[in-house]
Protein backbone atom coordinates (compact mmCIF):
# COMPACT_ATOMS: atom_id res chain seq x y z
CA UNK A 1 0.00 0.00 0.00
CA UNK A 2 1.42 3.45 -1.06
CA UNK A 3 2.60 5.49 2.21
CA UNK A 4 0.30 7.92 3.89
CA UNK A 5 0.92 10.52 6.43
CA UNK A 6 -1.43 12.72 8.68
CA UNK A 7 -0.85 16.33 8.71
CA UNK A 8 -2.12 18.01 12.01
CA UNK A 9 -2.17 20.68 13.81
CA UNK A 10 -2.82 19.80 17.23
CA UNK A 11 -4.65 21.89 19.82
CA UNK A 12 -2.64 25.01 18.77
CA UNK A 13 -3.94 27.59 18.09
CA UNK A 14 -5.74 29.11 14.78
CA UNK A 15 -2.23 30.07 13.42
CA UNK A 16 -1.09 26.63 13.62
CA UNK A 17 -4.01 25.64 11.05
CA UNK A 18 -2.70 28.22 8.60
CA UNK A 19 0.69 27.23 9.19
CA UNK A 20 -0.36 23.52 7.76
CA UNK A 21 -2.18 25.12 4.98
CA UNK A 22 1.19 26.61 3.68
CA UNK A 23 3.08 23.21 4.64
CA UNK A 24 0.86 21.19 2.98
CA UNK A 25 1.37 23.35 -0.44
CA UNK A 26 5.01 23.26 0.05
CA UNK A 27 5.14 19.62 0.55
CA UNK A 28 2.56 19.13 -2.97
CA UNK A 29 5.23 21.53 -4.29
CA UNK A 30 8.28 19.83 -3.16
CA UNK A 31 6.36 15.84 -4.31
CA UNK A 32 6.25 17.75 -7.71
CA UNK A 33 9.59 18.19 -8.43
CA UNK A 34 10.70 15.06 -7.21
CA UNK A 35 8.24 12.77 -9.26
CA UNK A 36 5.45 12.40 -6.73
CA UNK A 37 1.86 11.86 -6.53
CA UNK A 38 -0.34 13.55 -3.59
CA UNK A 39 -3.61 12.87 -2.83
CA UNK A 40 -5.64 14.45 -0.49
CA UNK A 41 -7.80 11.32 1.37
CA UNK A 42 -9.63 13.30 3.84
CA UNK A 43 -9.53 17.03 5.13
CA UNK A 44 -10.38 18.91 8.44
CA UNK A 45 -10.77 22.38 7.95
CA UNK A 46 -9.74 25.28 10.25
CA UNK A 47 -12.23 28.29 11.79
CA UNK A 48 -10.80 30.51 9.14
CA UNK A 49 -11.07 29.88 5.10
CA UNK A 50 -8.33 27.48 3.87
CA UNK A 51 -6.92 26.72 6.72
CA UNK A 52 -6.71 23.08 8.01
CA UNK A 53 -6.82 21.14 11.37
CA UNK A 54 -5.69 17.92 9.63
CA UNK A 55 -5.26 16.61 6.24
CA UNK A 56 -4.52 12.94 5.88
CA UNK A 57 -2.61 12.68 2.35
CA UNK A 58 -1.30 9.21 0.33
CA UNK A 59 1.85 9.02 -1.33
CA UNK A 60 3.05 7.50 -4.77
CA UNK A 61 5.66 6.98 -7.23
CA UNK A 62 9.23 7.41 -7.26
CA UNK A 63 11.36 6.84 -3.90
CA UNK A 64 8.19 7.83 -2.07
CA UNK A 65 9.18 6.02 0.87
CA UNK A 66 12.56 8.64 1.30
CA UNK A 67 9.88 11.48 0.67
CA UNK A 68 7.75 10.72 3.20
CA UNK A 69 10.59 10.48 5.90
CA UNK A 70 11.83 13.69 4.99
CA UNK A 71 8.07 15.09 5.79
CA UNK A 72 7.75 13.16 8.75
CA UNK A 73 8.09 14.77 12.43
CA UNK A 74 8.01 18.23 13.62
CA UNK A 75 7.31 20.67 10.89
CA UNK A 76 8.00 24.33 11.31
CA UNK A 77 6.12 27.20 9.42
CA UNK A 78 8.22 30.23 9.96
CA UNK A 79 6.28 33.57 9.90
CA UNK A 80 4.55 36.60 11.62
CA UNK A 81 1.05 35.36 12.63
CA UNK A 82 -1.54 36.96 10.13
CA UNK A 83 -4.38 37.25 13.06
CA UNK A 84 -2.58 38.46 15.64
CA UNK A 85 0.01 41.30 14.40
CA UNK A 86 1.15 42.02 17.70
CA UNK A 87 1.84 38.40 18.32
CA UNK A 88 6.12 37.89 18.95
CA UNK A 89 5.81 34.58 18.34
CA UNK A 90 6.63 33.42 14.86
CA UNK A 91 7.22 29.56 14.87
CA UNK A 92 4.24 27.34 14.34
CA UNK A 93 4.13 23.62 14.72
CA UNK A 94 2.81 20.93 12.61
CA UNK A 95 2.88 17.19 12.91
CA UNK A 96 3.28 14.89 10.22
CA UNK A 97 3.07 10.89 11.38
CA UNK A 98 2.04 7.52 8.91
CA UNK A 99 -1.48 7.37 10.36
CA UNK A 100 -2.18 3.63 11.80
CA UNK A 101 -3.78 1.66 9.17
CA UNK A 102 -7.43 1.17 8.10
CA UNK A 103 -8.40 -2.21 9.69
CA UNK A 104 -9.64 -4.57 7.08
CA UNK A 105 -13.00 -5.40 7.07
CA UNK A 106 -13.64 -9.46 7.46
CA UNK A 107 -15.44 -11.25 5.10
CA UNK A 108 -17.94 -13.35 6.53
CA UNK A 109 -18.53 -16.63 4.56
CA UNK A 110 -20.06 -19.97 5.81
CA UNK A 111 -17.47 -21.65 4.12
CA UNK A 112 -15.12 -20.38 7.04
CA UNK A 113 -17.28 -21.65 9.70
CA UNK A 114 -16.67 -25.39 10.89
CA UNK A 115 -19.76 -26.75 12.32
CA UNK A 116 -19.94 -29.64 14.54
CA UNK A 117 -22.66 -31.45 16.28
CA UNK A 118 -22.57 -32.00 20.00
CA UNK A 119 -24.30 -33.26 23.52
CA UNK A 120 -25.22 -30.63 26.34
CA UNK A 121 -26.82 -31.18 29.37
CA UNK A 122 -30.08 -29.05 30.33
CA UNK A 123 -34.20 -28.96 29.86
CA UNK A 124 -34.94 -30.91 26.58
CA UNK A 125 -35.09 -34.37 27.59
CA UNK A 126 -33.06 -37.70 26.72
CA UNK A 127 -34.19 -36.53 22.79
CA UNK A 128 -31.23 -33.44 23.08
CA UNK A 129 -28.72 -35.84 24.87
CA UNK A 130 -28.57 -38.26 22.21
CA UNK A 131 -29.81 -36.84 18.75
CA UNK A 132 -26.59 -34.10 19.58
CA UNK A 133 -28.86 -31.01 18.36
CA UNK A 134 -26.24 -28.92 19.90
CA UNK A 135 -23.81 -26.92 17.31
CA UNK A 136 -20.48 -25.79 18.16
CA UNK A 137 -19.31 -23.21 15.16
CA UNK A 138 -15.82 -21.98 14.82
CA UNK A 139 -14.96 -18.95 13.00
CA UNK A 140 -11.61 -19.88 11.65
CA UNK A 141 -10.13 -17.15 10.42
CA UNK A 142 -11.15 -15.03 13.63
CA UNK A 143 -11.22 -18.04 16.11
CA UNK A 144 -14.57 -17.18 17.34
CA UNK A 145 -16.53 -19.94 18.52
CA UNK A 146 -20.14 -20.26 19.56
CA UNK A 147 -22.18 -23.21 21.07
CA UNK A 148 -25.62 -23.16 20.82
CA UNK A 149 -28.88 -25.45 22.17
CA UNK A 150 -31.54 -22.92 22.44
CA UNK A 151 -33.65 -25.88 19.55
CA UNK A 152 -34.42 -29.26 19.32
CA UNK A 153 -33.46 -29.15 16.02
CA UNK A 154 -29.76 -29.34 14.61
CA UNK A 155 -30.49 -26.87 11.23
CA UNK A 156 -31.91 -24.28 13.55
CA UNK A 157 -29.40 -24.69 16.26
CA UNK A 158 -26.93 -24.26 12.96
CA UNK A 159 -28.86 -21.12 11.64
CA UNK A 160 -28.80 -19.33 14.91
CA UNK A 161 -25.31 -20.55 15.40
CA UNK A 162 -23.74 -19.00 12.30
CA UNK A 163 -26.05 -15.42 12.61
CA UNK A 164 -24.25 -15.33 16.39
CA UNK A 165 -21.00 -15.59 14.95
CA UNK A 166 -21.96 -12.89 11.77
CA UNK A 167 -23.02 -10.45 14.44
CA UNK A 168 -19.24 -11.30 16.73
CA UNK A 169 -17.46 -10.84 13.58
CA UNK A 170 -18.98 -7.46 12.51
CA UNK A 171 -18.74 -6.22 16.46
CA UNK A 172 -14.75 -7.09 16.42
CA UNK A 173 -14.36 -4.77 13.00
CA UNK A 174 -16.17 -2.16 14.65
CA UNK A 175 -14.09 -2.43 17.55
CA UNK A 176 -10.99 -2.43 15.37
CA UNK A 177 -12.18 0.99 13.74
CA UNK A 178 -12.86 2.84 16.93
CA UNK A 179 -9.52 1.40 17.84
CA UNK A 180 -7.83 2.63 14.68
CA UNK A 181 -9.62 5.94 14.79
CA UNK A 182 -8.53 5.88 18.67
CA UNK A 183 -4.66 6.01 17.91
CA UNK A 184 -5.32 8.45 14.88
CA UNK A 185 -6.47 11.45 17.53
CA UNK A 186 -3.35 10.55 19.59
CA UNK A 187 -1.45 11.70 16.57
CA UNK A 188 -3.54 15.01 17.43
CA UNK A 189 -2.22 15.31 20.79
CA UNK A 190 1.32 13.92 20.34
CA UNK A 191 2.48 17.09 18.59
CA UNK A 192 5.72 18.31 20.15
CA UNK A 193 6.82 21.99 19.64
CA UNK A 194 10.35 23.12 19.08
CA UNK A 195 13.05 21.19 17.90
CA UNK A 196 11.77 20.74 14.21
CA UNK A 197 12.64 17.81 11.65
CA UNK A 198 11.88 20.87 8.93
CA UNK A 199 11.65 24.48 8.77
CA UNK A 200 9.84 26.25 5.95
CA UNK A 201 9.83 29.82 5.08
CA UNK A 202 7.75 32.37 2.91
CA UNK A 203 9.12 32.77 -0.48
CA UNK A 204 11.30 36.15 -0.33
CA UNK A 205 9.36 39.16 -2.33
CA UNK A 206 12.18 41.83 -1.56
CA UNK A 207 14.67 39.95 -4.30
CA UNK A 208 13.11 38.48 -7.26
CA UNK A 209 14.72 35.21 -8.72
CA UNK A 210 16.34 34.12 -5.03
CA UNK A 211 15.46 30.75 -3.77
CA UNK A 212 13.37 29.56 -1.22
CA UNK A 213 14.70 29.77 2.11
CA UNK A 214 12.46 26.46 3.45
CA UNK A 215 15.31 23.77 4.68
CA UNK A 216 15.30 20.59 6.44
CA UNK A 217 16.78 21.50 9.70
CA UNK A 218 18.41 19.66 12.39
CA UNK A 219 17.73 21.56 15.70
CA UNK A 220 15.71 24.69 16.34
Amino acid sequence: MSPALLLSAGRGPRECAWALAHLLRRLEGDAIRQGVAVQRVHVVPGDRPGTYRSVLIRLSGVDVEAFAASWTGTLCWQAPSPYRTSAGRKNWYVTAQPPPSDAPPTTFAEADVEIVGCRTGGPGGQHRNKASTAVRATHRPSGLVVVVDDERQFSQNRRIALELLRQRVERGDEAARRAVTTARWRIHDDLVRGDPTRVERPEPTSTPGRRRRGQAASGH
